[in-house]
C-alpha cells in the first residue's frame, strides 16, 4: 500500500513538473564572429622608474627627483593631465640570502595615454633622458574603437545567419526570427613588451623602434534562431 502511495506522489510531481516547463518552439543556435583590422593611431605606454641601495631614503629620494623630471617633461609636451597617471608606488626591503645584507627598492609606475601614435620616438627619447628605466609595455588603440566594435557587431550576427541558414538548409527547414541573442565579445589590446635598462639610449632621432602593423577588434555572438 505504501509502494503504491509513494508512485502516484512521483507521478504527480513529475505532471506538476511537466505543466511549470514552457513550451519551446523547434530553434538552432549558432555562434557568430566579426573583425575589423585597423591601424592604431594611439597607444598606452606603461613606464617607470626603479633604483635599489643600501638606504631607504637614499633610493626614495633618487626615484622622487626622476619622477619629478619625468612630470615636468610631460607638461612640456602640452600632454592633457588627464593623460598620464600614477599606476604603482612601492618602497620595499629585500633580504639577499647570498650576501646576507638588506637592501632596498623604490619604484614608480606612470600610464601613459599618447593620442598621437607618430610622437612614440620622440616621446620615450625624452622620457628615458628625464629618468625612466623600464618599459612595462606599450598596447595599441583606435580612436574610433567604439565605431570598429559596432562594424564587428555587424558581421558577428550575418556570421551568425550565415551558419544558422546552412542549418536549416540542410534540414530543409526554414529559419526564423532571433528568440534569444548573446553578446559574448571581449575587448583585447595587443600589448608590446620590453625592458630598457637604466643608462639606454636611443642612437638617432629618426631611428624607428616599433613596429606598429595592425589590431583586430573583434566581436563574438550567441543568436537563437526559430525553425519554420
Amino acid at each position: 500500500m505504501k509502494k503504491i502511495a509513494f508512485l502516484v506522489l512521483v507521478l504527480v510531481g513529475t505532471m506538476a513538473t511537466a505543466q511549470v516547463l514552457p513550451n519551446t518552439p523547434p530553434q538552432v543556435t549558432v555562434s557568430g564572429e566579426g573583425k575589423v583590422l585597423v591601424a592604431p593611431d594611439q597607444a598606452d605606454i606603461t613606464v617607470g622608474v626603479n633604483n635599489v641601495g643600501s638606504d631607504a631614503a637614499t633610493v626614495k629620494r633618487a626615484n622622487d627627483v626622476a619622477i619629478d623630471a619625468i612630470l615636468k617633461f610631460l607638461k612640456k609636451q602640452q600632454l592633457s593631465p588627464a593623460d598620464y597617471q600614477t599606476q604603482r608606488v612601492n618602497l620595499g626591503k629585500n633580504y639577499d640570502t647570498d650576501k646576507k645584507k638588506y637592501s632596498f627598492v623604490a619604484s614608480q609606475t606612470i600610464i601613459i595615454h599618447l593620442k598621437d601614435i607618430a610622437k612614440y620616438d620622440a616621446l620615450m627619447m625624452g622620457l628615458t633622458e628625464a629618468g625612466v628605466n623600464t618599459i612595462d609595455g606599450v598596447s595599441f588603440k583606435s580612436s574610433k574603437q567604439a565605431q570598429y566594435e559596432s562594424e564587428a557587431r555587424v558581421k558577428a550576427v550575418a556570421d551568425a545567419q550565415k551558419k544558422a541558414s546552412d542549418y536549416t538548409t540542410a534540414l530543409n527547414q526554414k529559419l526564423g526570427k532571433a528568440i534569444q541573442v548573446n553578446d559574448n565579445s571581449q575587448t583585447y589590446y595587443p600589448v608590446y613588451r620590453t625592458a630598457m635598462m637604466k643608462g639606454a639610449a636611443m642612437e638617432s632621432d629618426s631611428r624607428e623602434t616599433l613596429a606598429i602593423g595592425e589590431i583586430t577588434i573583434t566581436a563574438n555572438v550567441s543568436i537563437s534562431f526559430q525553425l519554420l
